[in-house]
């Protein structure tokens, strides 16, 4: 990214004018590495959400036995997720980051008509699942995989064969994933530098105001969204954050949900006191499906993109921003970046240009290390509570804020019915 702000300014500022900057560099190599990097994203979208949601769905086990348990779980992960995006969106609106930015160049872009809200309710059920993959719908693709899942997880032996197909389809498309996110630094770079040399140093104005409105929406969504929760749950949120410092850091480490599994069950079970069984279930479950610092990001995003390229988002255009990028939090990879690929599906539904991801991607990486510290928080702040009205959490423990995993070795006494 600092590179490609450096090439940028220096070519904007030295070489603007001349074929050999314009054309070969600016318009020639940077434009095609930039926008096949773009495509391998949206390359991802379809085998990503069909594979990750129907694996989401058969990982909840048998659905008739553990039905109250993930009726709990689905629904808390969908709410924060909901809550995240309208934080996000009413941010957004009230800073308006991207306004008064205008690209340089002829960028032609015509806004199709947003569709009504019920006509968006009604098309999410795919009249032809297969004509919906190969066109990509997306809200027809993850209504298909989540009554696939379901179907799967209910039809005994036979389903269990085909659920292993589909895990063993989710770890060849993760792999594709991880394989796509190598490039980023090339296609950073290379988006980048084309910005900056195209706007110069009047592109990390509203690039900054774009950082600083997703850094504050992931704040006050861990401080507000989650104190609140805890706090209905029946839980003192001070000791839940103050023992969260090992599973935040590392998840910004690893910038990866998925990644930090290990290290959150080891936490939620030895210093928060929730049961084996219930943290075994919910956690992998939100590392899969529950995305509310993603979702604060594609909110965020939807509206300086918007602010960018000058179209007005209407009340159902937000409504269709917060429906889509709800179930799209459920389709999104526990891996770095991935959330770039489910903004694509975002942008499309409200009729806004993915190429907009260009502006913001060169900033991602770091706020996708910010995002990943909130997406575990969130997962571990729904266990806790599921587990308090499960009967499944030593509240003593829990209580107890300066207690270290050394004396907590032994947790399985925790609801041992469970």
């Amino acid at each position: 990214m600092v590179a490609g702000i450096v090439v940028g300014v220096l070519l904007g500022a030295v070489g603007s004018g001349t074929a050999l900057v314009d054309d070969w560099l600016v318009g020639g190599l940077f434009e095609i590495v930039g926008r096949i990097f773009i495509a391998l994203l949206q390359m991802m979208v379809v085998p990503l959400v069909l594979v990750s949601l129907v694996c989401g769905v058969t990982s909840l086990g048998d659905m008739r036995a553990l039905g109250r348990l993930g009726a709990k779980t689905l629904g808390l992960y969908l709410v924060t997720t909901a809550a995240a995006l309208v934080l996000a969106l009413t941010l957004a609106l009230l800073v308006s980051p991207g306004e008064g930015f205008e690209l340089a160049g002829n960028v032609e872009f015509e806004s199709r008509e947003a569709p009504p809200l019920t006509e968006v309710l009604i098309d999410m059920v795919p009249s032809n699942p297969i004509r919906a993959l190969a066109e990509g719908e997306m809200l027809q693709i993850i209504v298909f995989a989540l009554l696939l899942g379901f179907a799967i997880s209910v039809s005994g032996e036979a389903g269990r064969r085909v659920a292993g197909v589909f895990h063993d389809l989710n770890d060849v498309v993760m792999r594709m994933v991880l394989l796509v996110i190598k490039t980023a630094p090339i296609g950073v770079f290379a988006l980048i530098a084309r910005t900056f040399a195209t706007q110069g140093l009047d592109a990390f104005r509203p690039l900054a105001s774009y950082f600083l409105v997703v850094a504050a929406g992931l704040v006050l969504h861990v401080a507000l969204t989650y104190t609140l929760l805890l706090r209905l749950g029946g839980l003192n949120p001070i000791p839940f954050f103050a023992k969260m410092k090992a599973v935040m850091t590392f998840a910004f480490s690893t910038s990866s949900s998925s990644a930090t599994i290990p290290v959150t069950l080891n936490t939620l079970e030895r210093r928060h006191g929730v049961g084996n069984s219930i943290a075994a279930f919910t956690v992998p479950l939100g590392a899969t499906i529950n995305m509310d610092g993603t979702a604060i990001m594609q909110g965020v995003a939807t509206v300086f993109i918007a602010n960018v390229y000058g179209v007005d988002l209407g009340l159902g255009d937000y409504l269709t921003v917060v429906l889509t990028a709800t179930l799209a939090s459920i389709g999104t990879a526990a891996v770095p970046s991935a959330g770039l690929i489910m903004l694509a599906m975002v942008l499309q539904q409200v009729g806004l240009p993915v190429q907009g991801i260009a502006l913001i991607i060169g900033v991602d990486r770091l706020l996708d290390m910010l995002r990943t510290a909130v997406n575990v928080t969130g997962d571990s702040a729904v266990t806790c509570v599921i587990a308090r009205s499960e009967n499944a959490l030593d509240q003593k423990l829990f209580d107890d804020r300066h207690v270290t995993i050394e004396e907590t070795q032994d947790v399985r006494r925790v609801a041992p019915e469970l």
